[in-house]
């Protein structure tokens, strides 16, 4: 008779400290086993196979696994396949007493999550899930009636009011530690055996402490390098958000906890909203007639718009897979506002793009710039690009990084006149809310 044993299914949460599926995992006292799955359904959705998360992911799985050895002598077992293939495999190979994993609230991994669950009911195994990757989730703050907040600054001001020093705390893991598994190794599949290869871009360290200072002065001029670029470690749960929550409230970094709080608000929307993922919250935006024309949104991917501070911001994402924040609303208003580009088709574009791709955020920001979502910028502002040039990038300092032709005079012209565009869009977006 095998002995029976927990699992910890890792997601988006590649640590050993601070996790909260691990730490009920391990606090259960059956030896653990922490495994990871390379799940081929999202993998094959990925053109890029110099994939840059697919390459920190690997990275970051290959470093745990060597400190879990060094130091457990335990390990991470790593499959490449289905989900649903991979845990027939491992019911058949263990005698496992319960599976332990922290919520996604994307609706894909929700309906994973619910299949995986029933198959392994069947197999008399029990499922446990958690909240870790926010602070507070779904219907933990509502309105007096129970009903989700739309708006974010009223959100926000109970989510302060409820925020404490026991929503803050880490989990602690490492007291446990004794119940990981022992084994020797597991193989890890290389980049090669699951489809991608090695990227050139770089990963952002996560030291991100010495930016909250001047976080709130210095967060909208993309030259400044003030914002902490830690998206991809909470996107894939390399730092812990309560970790980040500590650090704003002990340098009391109240611009930068907000930002935090947004990721919460997003989150919660798109659980009780999940149809923002492909429609509008707003129903009457459903309505607007894109022109989506093809060849305008290739030169908005390449940064050919004529318009330096958007072509600057899209020629950084295409290099680096990141873009300043104040960076991504003006292109994201110049693709639905300038050229009446469907929001999907640049957020889909983001998807493919950004390190620190989260369907939450993302989706939220997309519909915010268009004007389509909840507690969204109102459809009539249109962001000037040359106005938020000379206001967040007076010395061209970013331009001048990403766009060199522009300081040389050989930069191409203006793909669309911005009063003509302005002009345009109110009357397309009237038609369509009227209707």
């Amino acid at each position: 008779m095998k002995p029976k044993i927990n699992i910890c299914w890792l997601r988006r949460d590649l640590r050993l400290e601070d996790n909260a599926a691990l730490y009920h995992a391990l606090k259960d006292g059956y030896p653990l086993l922490l495994l990871f799955i390379f799940d081929k359904n999202i993998l094959s959705k990925l053109a890029n196979k110099q994939d840059t998360r697919v390459n920190f992911i690997h990275q970051t799985l290959t470093s745990l696994g060597d400190k879990l050895q060094k130091n457990q002598g335990s390990s991470i077992l790593i499959k490449y396949g289905t989900v649903e293939e991979v845990w027939a495999t491992l019911c058949e190979t263990y005698q496992i007493n319960a599976v332990y994993t922290n919520h996604d609230y994307e609706p894909d991994a929700i309906r994973r999550d619910e299949r995986i669950s029933e198959q392994l009911r069947l197999a008399n195994i029990s499922f446990h899930s958690y909240k870790d990757q926010v602070i507070f989730e779904k219907d933990e703050i509502t309105k007096a009636d129970g009903l989700p907040y739309t708006v974010f600054t009223p959100y926000f001001r109970q989510w302060q009011q409820k925020l404490s020093k026991f929503y803050a705390s880490a989990y602690p893991t490492e007291k446990y530690f004794q119940h990981f598994m022992p084994s020797p190794a597991f193989p890890i599949p290389s980049l090669e055996e699951i489809g991608f290869e090695a990227s050139a871009q770089q990963f952002p360290g996560k030291d991100f402490e010495d930016k909250l200072d001047g976080y709130e002065l210095n967060r909208d001029f993309p030259a400044a390098d003030a914002t902490s670029h830690i998206g991809i470690h909470l996107r894939f749960g390399t730092i812990s958000i309560r970790q980040a929550i500590r650090s704003a409230i002990e340098q009391k970094a109240e611009k930068w906890l907000s930002e935090l709080a947004w990721r919460d608000f997003y989150q919660m929307i798109l659980w009780h909203f999940p149809h923002t993922v492909t429609r509008s919250f707003k129903p009457k935006y459903d309505h607007i007639k894109w022109r989506n024309r093809p060849e305008e949104f290739e030169a908005w991917c390449q940064g050919n718009t004529g318009y330096p501070l958007v072509d600057a911001g899209m020629r950084q994402l295409n290099a680096t897979g990141y873009m300043h924040n104040r960076v991504r609303m003006v292109v994201a208003s110049f693709l639905t506002k300038h050229l009446l580009i469907d929001w999907r088709w640049g957020e889909a574009y983001f998807a493919e793009k950004l390190l620190d791709y989260e369907m939450a955020s993302n989706v939220g920001g997309w519909q915010w710039a268009c004007g389509s979502g909840n507690d969204a910028a109102p459809y009539f502002r249109v962001f000037n690009p040359e106005l938020q040039m000379k206001k967040f990038d007076p010395q061209l300092k970013y331009v001048d990084q990403w766009l060199p032709a522009y300081k040389q005079l050989k930069h191409i012209l203006p793909i669309v006149e911005h009063a003509f565009a302005r002009e345009r869009v109110l009357k397309v977006f009237k038609a369509a809310l009227n209707e």
